[in-house]
């Protein structure tokens, strides 16, 4: 048992160790390029502001006039029977009438109340409006990429410790072992050893598992277009000279939601404006030129063929005087949506604000957190040291020894989670500020 025991852990670690020389380093900016031009979501917000952007041309704003053209043509076959004024009677049997006729009819709407004029500021907003939509697309699938980023870093690191640790009890199982045979212990420490060393490489696979998840969260992220094997980079900058205030002023300038809301206000303000254009009257333009020809081979006919074009031109003017109380409607209930908006400002306005006092007090505490387990860490580490050697000087016994080992992985885990906690705290700050996507991440 501890021989298969031993050559599972050897041939684990030589397949990792084969993975990690393949491996190639990949950046946070490098998966940040991948997303951006790969990413699912952020390909159907891009195409969403090309669909705004169609929107807002001038050919879909009604300024534009319409043009039509007509055509028609038709065969009648009739018998007829007619007498003339000398008493003649004359009989057509079969005889056909053609008839042929196209027309161009051009309609232009001179003055709609300046509803279409509203109108068309809309769809400029609502353009900007969808900018903003794929801008917010973007911010919260780079903050989910670097979260998941961050989380295979954390993986990464988490593997080499519980490595290390594996490393550590293998050594003291072997010497175990050796002091065994040369009755120096008993057969309970090996035992022990062996025990400690399954537990470890237990944790070993369940890390490495971990990990490989991980990379497949980063890569489902970026649009499954990593296909080689990478590791990340675990180091790590802070952002520590930010300003409170300053933050705090980007947030009321650049927050995308605050931005959005203020779209939407105006484009209530436009369609307010555009449904009073309803109380004024519509004055069009109309023009139309025809062509008709007709043809009759009926001995009863005086004109054989007859040929004809027209031209005709003028101009209209509608004007809705009562439509039952239906436009008036439509105006109440756009100025109710316009301060709708205007309340929902006000209250966005409080809860960011909220948001963001909460995120910075988070940034700094996870700060905090991280160097008292940088501390514990050293702390930690001296007690493992001074423990390995008063067990091998069989001053403590392996229980001791183990709970040492074990205070330092634990400070290990602990510290790789604090550290990648605060970063992640600084991507939220950052995020709500509306200053993701000015700041590297390399």
């Amino acid at each position: 048992m501890r021989n298969s025991i031993l050559i599972f852990v050897l041939v684990f670690n030589f397949s990792l160790g084969k993975q990690v020389k393949a491996q190639e380093l990949l950046t946070p900016s490098d998966a940040i390029k991948l997303t951006l031009d790969h990413n699912y979501g952020i390909q159907i917000a891009n195409n969403n502001v090309i669909t705004a952007e169609n929107n807002k041309s001038v050919l879909n704003s009604g300024y534009l006039p319409t043009l039509t053209g007509v055509s028609n043509a038709s065969i009648d076959i009739q018998n007829t029977e007619g007498q003339l004024a000398n008493g003649e009677t004359r009989v057509a049997e079969g005889a056909e009438t053609r008839r042929y006729n196209a027309s161009l009819n051009l309609n232009y709407t001179l003055f709609d109340g300046l509803g279409r004029l509203y109108n068309y500021k809309r769809l400029k907003e609502e353009y900007k409006l969808s900018e903003l939509q794929a801008r917010e697309t973007i911010e919260n699938t780079i903050s989910q990429l670097l979260e998941v980023y961050y989380n295979v870093a954390r993986q990464q690191e988490n593997l080499n410790a519980i490595r290390e640790a594996l490393t550590v009890s293998k050594s003291r199982l072997t010497r175990s072992n050796y002091q065994f045979e040369y009755g120096q212990n008993t057969k309970l420490e090996v035992l022990n050893a062996q025990v400690d060393v399954n537990n470890d490489t237990i944790n070993l696979v369940n890390a490495a598992q971990l990990l490989v998840n991980a990379k497949r969260d980063l890569n489902l992220v970026t649009g499954n277009t990593i296909i080689k094997n990478f590791k990340i980079d675990t180091t790590l900058t802070f952002l520590l000279n930010l300003d409170k205030q300053d933050l705090l002023n980007k947030l009321k300038a650049n927050n995308v939601t605050l931005l959005q809301n203020e779209k939407n206000v105006k484009i209530n303000e436009f369609l307010v404006k555009a449904n009073r254009s309803g109380f004024l009257p519509t004055i069009g333009l109309t023009g139309s030129y025809g062509w008709n020809e007709s043809s009759n081979n009926s001995p009863l006919a005086f004109v054989l063929q007859n040929t004809s074009t027209n031209l005709s031109g003028g101009i209209n003017l509608t004007w809705n005087l009562f439509d039952g109380g239906s436009n008036i409607t439509r105006v109440k209930n756009a100025k109710i949506a316009l301060q709708n908006q205007k309340l929902l400002k006000e209250q966005l306005i409080q809860n960011i604000e909220r948001d963001f006092n909460n995120a910075w007090d988070d940034y700094q505490n996870r700060l905090l957190i991280y160097e008292a387990q940088k501390n514990n860490i050293v702390t930690a580490q001296n007690n493992f040291e001074r423990t390995e050697e008063q067990f091998k000087l069989g001053q403590v016994n392996s229980i001791e020894f183990r709970q040492a080992q074990l205070n330092l992985l634990t400070a290990e885990l602990n510290k790789n989670q604090s550290k990648y906690d605060a970063k992640l705290a600084e991507i939220r700050l950052l995020q709500i500020t509306g200053e993701l996507l000015n700041v590297p991440f390399d």
